[in-house]
């Protein structure tokens, strides 16, 4: 099959080298051929873009060693540096804000200003620094918001036959142009979301095919297969000479998810197989598990890397092996081992049966209650308990930013949650008796 490579996002919960390197091995064994590295704050920068470095930023030596060891696995490493859209860790600092398309705005930098262009220079340069025989580097550009807002922009397109696709392509194509004069061996890819509606002879006239490949993402257990595969043949026709897909394991499915939801990311693999399998297979340069740790730079933690690695297990094997099976399930079970994973989720007694309607007016069904209260009981006792091994546990994996707004948005509201429904439940059996 072809090329797997696993999304790391490191813009949140960014975990310990250490735990990284231990976790590569694995990913081997599971069949990924690479790693799609998006750095974003924790790329440790110098000179004048030292300030862009998050406090638990990586240092060269982490960096060198983990990229050591993921070339010793076998691994192809690809670095993803945002260039366009979600520039949101550049351009919220004070020294870079007049580099914005909307003033207001941190999320999309200013296609206009040859400073944009140069800030972007810098980036690409100092990753590139740190990594040896890069076949690959991939510039971001999706959901570049507010495109064409800003007052240059607004400028710009009141010029005859300046449009926002144009406005869009002349800087992914000034960037990757950048990448090819200095790096002639790499070549760029780029989020495909910005590119989709475009026209084929807009894409055609602009150059950029011939200089990058497009990453077609969807997340859906039900992505439309066959616009899909017209998208690739558009692609094709407009001089794009390969496509790279985007799947999701995690980080795909809610903004603030804490659990993996494994059923709705296997069937995504599953429907990729199927466009994979309706395309010429000389088009297809691979594809990325996408792992998201945040929907953005300002949002809440979805669900942590060590949450996600059964889900993984699963995505990749079933990438792997054209199809999931028994087999397949046991063979995932065996690497991790995990006996019994579950797919799908359970229905949740709580949410059906004992809603907060039914609390404020203290009914309950007895049978209901026979087998809800002992779990809700057993719950409470046995998350008291696990709360300080969680630490202990998280404390080898993470650094305590990341700790704290884990334990903050999930762990303390559910217990203050679950306490609060077995007071609800003494005081409905109460009622009742």
């Amino acid at each position: 099959m072809w090329r797997r490579l696993v999304h790391l996002d490191l813009k949140g919960a960014a975990p310990r080298v250490q735990y990284l390197e231990q976790v590569l091995p694995l990913l081997r064994a599971l069949g990924a051929t690479g790693l799609l590295l998006e750095y974003e704050d924790t790329f440790p920068y110098t000179g004048p873009l030292e300030l862009l470095q998050a406090p638990h930023a990586y240092s060269p030596e982490e960096l060198r060693a983990l990229l050591s060891r993921a070339r010793a696995q076998g691994l192809d490493v690809v670095p993803l540096v945002q260039s366009f859209g979600h520039m949101e860790f550049v351009l919220k600092h004070r020294e870079f804000a007049h580099l914005r398309e909307v003033k207001a705005l941190p999320n999309a930098l200013n296609p206009h200003k040859e400073e944009s262009l140069a800030l972007v220079k810098a980036m690409i340069d100092q990753v590139m620094a740190l990594h040896e025989d890069l076949k690959w580097f991939h510039i971001g550009c999706d959901e570049v918001y507010c495109l064409g807002e800003g007052e240059e922009s607004k400028q710009w397109l009141q010029q005859q036959n300046n449009t926002p696709e144009k406005l869009c392509l002349s800087h992914i194509k000034a960037v990757a142009t950048c990448l090819a004069w200095s790096y002639p061996m790499v070549t760029p890819i780029v989020w495909d979301d910005m590119l989709r509606g475009m026209s084929e002879e807009t894409l055609a006239e602009s150059g950029v095919p011939q200089l990058v490949q497009p990453m077609i993402w969807d997340y859906a257990a039900d992505i439309d297969v066959v616009g899909k595969v017209q998208l690739i043949e558009k692609y094709r026709r407009c001089g794009f000479s390969k496509v790279w897909f985007a799947s999701a394991f995690k980080g795909a499915t809610g903004v603030n998810q804490s659990l993996t939801l494994i059923g709705h990311h296997l069937r995504n693999q599953l429907e990729w197989l199927q466009v994979a399998s309706r395309s010429p297979a000389d088009v297809l340069e691979g594809i990325a598990l996408t792992g998201w740790q945040r929907y953005d730079h300002f949002s809440v933690l979805c669900e942590l890397l060590p949450v996600g690695i059964p889900s993984l297990a699963v995505c990749l094997q079933a990438l792997k092996n054209g199809g999931y099976s028994e087999k397949i399930k046991e063979n995932v079970e065996n690497l991790l081992g995990m006996p019994n994973l579950e797919i799908d989720t359970f229905t949740r007694y709580v949410t059906g049966w004992f809603s907060p309607y039914h609390r404020k007016r203290k009914i309950i069904h007895p049978i209901v209650l026979h087998h809800f209260q002992p779990d809700a009981v057993s719950l409470f006792s046995k998350w008291n308990a696990v709360v300080q091994d969680l630490q202990a546990a998280m404390e080898q994996v993470f650094h305590r930013c990341a700790i704290e707004e884990w334990m903050e948005e999930n762990v303390h509201p559910s217990l203050q949650k679950l306490q609060q429904v077995l007071d609800d439940l003494e005081e409905a059996i109460r009622a009742q008796n």
